[in-house]
């Protein structure tokens, strides 16, 4: 009975190196897939909530200005008169003046989510029936809302998101949410959508009609959610339509300046996680081979039996997960990641999954709030960092 406990992770951790493997795979498909040109070239409204003057805001909006597309309006907005990005939009309106941009500055705030309360004040200067909203920290390529609106036109397509990986700022810590971005969370959308069950939605992109989100009830509909971007595309697959991901991936800018940033980070995206997906969220275990092989391996060693066949795990899904790490790089033109940090990046991982049963309440813009069963914030408590970068997309 007690070779029971070892199996059960060494089990678990051959399952794990044959997921890795699975993904690197889907990656490099992903990647290879053609890109859909759009029919004609229907006007498209930008929106672009900010909050704070974050780095490299400058070229992340820039890189939405300059587009190979006919007609392209851009909205920015903030809440504060005083936020810190007002600045570098307005150098952006003065630097291309043959651009269609506007700044919407709104202290109006409809709900706890003040990222879908901005959006809502934008709304009233969005001129077009195509409506792209996208998170402040991406840059794109020239060529991005080309592959946007033709995914979007394809039969029975809703709406479209775009997958992301992550550019980190100077520092280790930045350097370590990025490798959570490029080599868990990205490979990981591939490996659920695989079946076709699993339609997830990315602040990343989220574009759609304005007739789509009129029939949804509007972006009144997110303002009390904290995961917004899930709850869009729960509401727009309750319509029957689909949500479709484009063969664009774009860039986000990964600046955590300190250990307790990027755990902080990513707690509250896996208590997120875990309140959208439970059951899924609960599997993400075998995510994590390495980790899970080592511990068999000391239960073996420490019951005295499996020990040459948990060696020969641990083996196996390290080798599978250095093979995957190079891989996912190569698909993504992504830089080299020096080994030594890959056991500690799952290490922190795993350590986090295991945290988020452990709390309550997610911090989000200096403030506190207590994620309910419905998916809607309740504000617990008042903070006082307002640039605090708010969380990637939900898994």
């Amino acid at each position: 009975m007690v070779d029971v406990f070892p199996l059960i992770f060494l089990a678990a951790s051959v399952g794990g190196a044959f997921y890795l493997l699975i993904a690197m795979l889907l990656v490099r498909r992903f990647v290879a897939l053609p890109r859909h040109a759009p029919s004609g070239e229907p006007p498209v409204t930008i929106l672009k909530p900010l909050c704070g003057a974050e780095p490299f805001l400058y070229e992340n909006l820039l890189s939405f200005c300059k587009q190979n597309y006919a007609q392209v309006q851009v909205v920015f907005g903030v809440r504060d008169a005083d936020d810190a990005a007002i600045a570098i939009v307005r150098r952006l309106i003065a630097e291309l003046p043959g651009m269609d941009l506007s700044l919407v500055i709104d202290p109006n705030v409809h709900g706890t989510n003040f990222k879908i309360s901005n959006v809502m004040n934008m709304m009233a200067s969005a001129r077009h029936d195509v409506l792209v909203v996208a998170d402040s920290d991406m840059c794109v390529s020239p060529d991005y809302i080309r592959h946007v609106v033709g995914s979007l036109q394809q039969p029975g397509v809703g709406l479209v998101t775009c997958l992301y990986t992550g550019r980190p700022t100077p520092g280790f810590w930045s350097r370590l949410g990025a490798m959570f971005v490029n080599h868990v969370f990205l490979p990981a959308v591939l490996v659920g959508g695989v079946t076709g069950k699993r339609q997830d939605c990315f602040g990343a992109t989220m574009a759609l009609t304005r007739e789509t989100l009129t029939a949804i009830g509007g972006f009144e509909v997110l303002k009390d959610h904290l995961a917004d971007d899930h709850a869009l595309g729960a509401a727009v697959a309750k319509l029957g339509y689909k949500i479709a991901l484009a063969p664009e991936i774009v860039g986000t800018v990964m600046h955590e300046p300190s250990a307790n940033a990027m755990l902080s980070h990513e707690l509250r995206w896996a208590r997120t996680t875990r309140m959208i997906e439970p059951v899924a969220f609960a599997a993400s275990v075998v995510m994590y081979p390495m980790q899970l092989a080592v511990i068999g391996w000391l239960l073996s060693v420490l019951l005295g039996s499996l020990t040459a066949t948990a060696t020969g795990v641990v083996l196996f899904a390290t080798l599978c997960r250095f093979v995957n790490i190079r891989v996912v790089n190569h698909a993504l033109n992504l830089p080299r990641t020096p080994f030594w940090m890959v056991p500690l990046r799952d290490v922190l991982s795993l350590s986090t999954l295991v945290a988020s049963y452990c709390v309550k309440t997610v911090k989000w813009r200096g403030r506190a709030f207590r994620v309910e069963s419905n998916g809607h914030l309740k504000l617990e408590s008042l903070g006082h960092d307002e640039n605090l970068i708010p969380a990637p997309p939900v898994v």
